[in-house]
C-alpha cells in the first residue's frame, strides 16, 4: 500500500505488554506513588495539560498557520519537527514530525500499527479508539471501511495513503482548507480544525457547518 512502510521498526518491545495496557499502567502508576517516587498531584497535572490544555489545539494552530502562510506550509511539508518548533511546540512524544498533506485526490491516514505512538504535542492524549486494535489492525487492511465508518467516504479516484506512526515518527496530517474559509483569520480557521482531521478519518467541516 502506498505510503505504508511495513519496515518500520518500533524500538520498543510490544509483546511484554500485557493484554491491558490501561491495567499496567494503573499498577506501574500505583507502584510509582506507593513508593514516592511520583507525586499523585504532578500526575494529575501531566494529565490535565495534554488532555485540556494541549489538546487537539496546538496542532490546529498549526493547520491554521499552513493555510495562511505559503512559507510556512512549505517548511512544515520540508522539515516537519523544526516548523512545528517555530511555533513553539515540541518535546516529549513529538520530537520527530512528519506533515502530510490531504489534496482533493490523495487522502492521508495515520496508525500506529504495534501500539499507539501519537504526536502528544501537537494533539494531546490519543482517542480511545485510536488504540483500539480493531482501528490498529483495520485501517492497514481496509482504510476505506474504516473512513466510511467513520462518516468520510472518498471518491474511487481518491488515493488513500496509510502511514505507520512508531516511537521515532509521528505523523501530523495537513487536511484541504475547506471552501468559504477565505476571509476567516488564523484563530477563526484553527478553530474549525478537529483532531480527527489531523489523524486523517475526517475532513475539516465548512464554517457553516
Amino acid at each position: 500500500m502506498p505510503g505504508h512502510d511495513h519496515h518500520h521498526d518500533h524500538d520498543h518491545d510490544h509483546q511484554a505488554v500485557p493484554s491491558d495496557p490501561t491495567l499496567r499502567v494503573k499498577a506501574l502508576e500505583s507502584i510509582l506513588v506507593e513508593k514516592g517516587l511520583v507525586d499523585p498531584a504532578a500526575l494529575d497535572a501531566l494529565i490535565d495539560t495534554y488532555e485540556h490544555k494541549v489538546g487537539p489545539r496546538n496542532g490546529a494552530r498549526v493547520v491554521a498557520r499552513a493555510w495562511t502562510d505559503p512559507a510556512f506550509k512549505q517548511r512544515l511539508l520540508a522539515d516537519a519537527t523544526a516548523a512545528i518548533a517555530e511555533l513553539g511546540y515540541g518535546g516529549a512524544q513529538g520530537e520527530h514530525m512528519v506533515a502530510l498533506e490531504n489534496t482533493p485526490k490523495i487522502h492521508n491516514l495515520v496508525v500506529c500499527t504495534l501500539c499507539s505512538c501519537y504526536p502528544w504535542s501537537v494533539l494531546g492524549l490519543p482517542p480511545a479508539w485510536y488504540k483500539s486494535p480493531p482501528y490498529r489492525s483495520r485501517s492497514v487492511i481496509d482504510p476505506r471501511g474504516v473512513l466510511r465508518e467513520f462518516g468520510l467516504a472518498l471518491e474511487a479516484d481518491v488515493e488513500v495513503r496509510v502511514w505507520d506512526s512508531t516511537a521515532e515518527l509521528r505523523y501530523l496530517v495537513l487536511p484541504e482548507r475547506p471552501a468559504g474559509t477565505e476571509n476567516l483569520s488564523q484563530d477563526q480557521l484553527a478553530a474549525l480544525v478537529t483532531r480527527d482531521a489531523m489523524v486523517g478519518v475526517a475532513k475539516v467541516p465548512p464554517p457553516n457547518e
